[in-house]
């Protein structure tokens, strides 16, 4: 691939703890993304983004980092890391690790050091007195994303900041010694041959001076918030910037940055900033063509104007899976914020529609320029697990909103690869160890191994649609948005055309050559079937 490999790159995201168990203990590890390497290379994907592998408590998936320069035990050493990334170029894969910049775990080293009293360590944290009498207040009203208060109070009487989990205390970025030790960490990463870094939450690490109240804010993740999106961040992705350019090749960012619009987007997509920032308008919109194409639209427009991809998304392994999304006619009331899940009306979820939507929607992100993220199991087709037992909840959501909210647990459940029964081949035969989160009883026919002798599955889907991609969409020239009835999204690239439908009748197509269909049938006497999309040559 060319040193622009990111600007039309499809990227597969793995879930480390649910992907492939190599050591027979329930949680994936190294050892299974090895071995299923061959797996992701034959999909025709370009590279792929590893959620965090550091050794952490655990308390939010392992965004909670205690060391960021070594591998948890339980997904393998560091030794097997560089095999990994090895192998992964062998089969023509990039790989993009995790950064947590905004917060580390409560028992790094440093937070260690801060609450024994090292007054350098406590000065890159955020610490501060409480209000009120004797303290006993938080030092101002920001409430936590997970639920609950962005404060703790330590037992010496003051307090610090944690915008996730109160074992996630956010770091102080106007310290230098914090920018010093993450640029040293890109250096350690980059020596390892990591091909870039997705950076989680990029737009939090700086702070509004004084750390003012909020005020009445609807949604504290995407309305002016002094925690989020504060100009001064841009500052630091300057500084990381001229480290990943220091390599030959260049290593790249993806920004995790949920701000108000794609116009506070681009501002972290300058030329020496980020390359690219994840599209999350998807994540958001209901399966509605007239809506799909103005978030298709407006970000396509973003991306010509400062000359940085669109970088597409569907699901992740924060969100409801979008199989599920699709499946329901909509929400019975919007989330309050991208980071609480959906919450649903209580009509049961038709999976077989919302399959053949997603279907439609991979074919829609996979012809559109730019870059496309994968979320490991969207290939099966799988939907969000709703119904794992309280007592083996994982997710900080669960109890910090006093359960309320079931947290993201849904979308993390391992993947499965083989047979009718748990674990569906997800560890080693003969292995007795329960999977980290409980798998449904019925994904026999969604494993990989079933799916792969299907003819008209969706992961035979996935094939023929990356293969096309890289034949044809890749190059195809920049977007021409054709006029179609209502309840249709259409578009030209070059010679080929894309038609999405969620009109409740079958739609007149052009008399072109069918490329592909999202699922057998999707075109029947020159119509296209309502919840299908089509590519015509």
């Amino acid at each position: 691939m060319s040193a622009d490999w990111w600007r039309t790159a499809v990227v597969y995201q793995v879930y480390i703890r649910s992907f492939r168990d190599g050591s027979g203990d329930g949680v994936g590890d190294i050892a299974g993304l090895r071995e299923r390497l061959p797996y992701l290379a034959d999909l025709g994907v370009d590279a792929i983004w590893i959620n965090p592998w550091y050794p952490s408590p655990q308390a939010d998936g392992g965004y909670d980092v205690a060391d960021y320069r070594a591998v948890a035990p339980e997904y393998g050493t560091l030794a097997e890391a560089e095999q990994l990334i090895a192998e992964a170029h062998g089969l023509g894969l990039k790989v993009i690790l995790d950064i947590v910049p905004n917060h580390t775990s409560s028992e790094h080293r440093w937070f260690q050091a801060a609450l024994a009293g090292d007054e350098a360590a406590r000065a890159r944290y955020l610490f501060r007195p409480g209000r009120g009498k004797d303290g006993e207040e938080p030092p101002n009203d920001w409430d936590s994303t997970f639920g609950g208060p962005a404060w703790t109070r330590t037992e010496q009487g003051d307090w610090y900041l944690h915008l996730f989990a109160p074992e996630q205390p956010d770091l102080d970025w106007t310290n230098p010694e914090v920018l010093e030790e993450f640029l040293e960490t890109l250096r350690f990463w980059f020596d390892r041959d990591v091909d870039g870094f997705r950076i989680d939450v990029a737009h939090a690490l700086t702070k509004q001076p004084g750390l003012p109240d909020a005020g009445d804010i609807d949604d504290p993740m995407l309305d002016i918030h002094p925690a989020w999106d504060n100009d001064s961040v841009h500052e630091i992705y300057r500084e990381w910037r001229k480290v990943a350019d220091a390599y030959e090749p260049p290593r790249i960012f993806v920004a995790e940055s949920w701000v108000r619009n794609n116009e506070r987007l681009a501002l972290y997509l300058r030329d020496d900033e980020l390359h690219t920032a994840f599209q999350f308008d998807f994540l958001l919109a209901p399966f509605v063509a007239e809506r799909m194409r103005t978030v298709a639209q407006e970000a396509i427009e973003t991306a010509v104007e400062i000359d940085a991809p669109s970088t597409w998304v569907l699901s992740n392994h924060d969100v409801v899976r979008h199989v599920t999304r699709y499946a329901r006619s909509q929400p019975l009331e919007r989330a309050e914020g991208p980071w609480e899940r959906e919450r649903w009306s209580d009509e049961e979820p038709d999976l077989e529609l919302g399959r053949n939507r997603a279907r439609a929607a991979a074919m829609l992100v996979l012809a559109l320029p730019g870059t496309t993220y994968l979320y490991q199991g969207e290939e099966l087709g799988l939907a969000e697990v709703e119904d794992i037992p309280s007592d083996r909840r994982r997710d900080p959501i669960w109890e910090q909103s006093g359960h309320r909210d079931v947290g993201r647990d849904g979308c993390r459940v391992p993947l499965p690869w083989s047979g009718d029964a748990p674990p569906y081949g997800f560890s080693p035969e003969g292995a007795t160890a329960e999977t980290w989160l409980p798998q449904p009883d019925d994904w026999g026919s969604f494993s990989a191994d079933a799916e792969a002798v299907a003819p008209h599955s969706v992961l035979a889907l996935y094939r023929d649609a990356l293969s096309l991609r890289g034949e044809h969409w890749v190059t195809a020239g920049p977007v021409t948005w054709l006029d179609s009835p209502p309840g249709t999204l259409a578009f030209r690239r070059g010679g080929l055309e894309c038609w999405l439908s969620t009109s409740g009748a079958p739609v007149p197509l052009p008399d072109r050559p069918v490329l592909l269909e999202s699922r057998p049938g999707a075109v029947v006497g020159g119509g296209l079937q309502p919840d299908c999309a089509v590519w015509l040559g």
